[in-house]
């Protein structure tokens, strides 16, 4: 039996947003820790080719004074 959505009651319809909401974020997260990840390697990976080229590897950070 298949039941509409304006059928079902409002606690079920939060418990669907709920969880449709908490996997959209979770999925968000895993999609960003994987990008971070591959640029880390690639900058790593580059850093390895400037310092093999006797070039100073770039800096992305400048780091303060404290």
């Amino acid at each position: 039996m298949v039941t509409r959505w304006s059928e079902k009651s409002p606690g079920l319809k939060v418990l669907w947003l709920w969880t449709l909401g908490t996997a959209a974020i979770l999925m968000t997260n895993v999609v960003r820790n994987t990008l971070r990840e591959m640029e880390k390697s690639l900058n790593k990976e580059e850093a390895i080719q400037s310092e093999a080229a006797g070039r100073p590897a770039p800096i992305d950070e400048v780091l303060k004074e404290e």
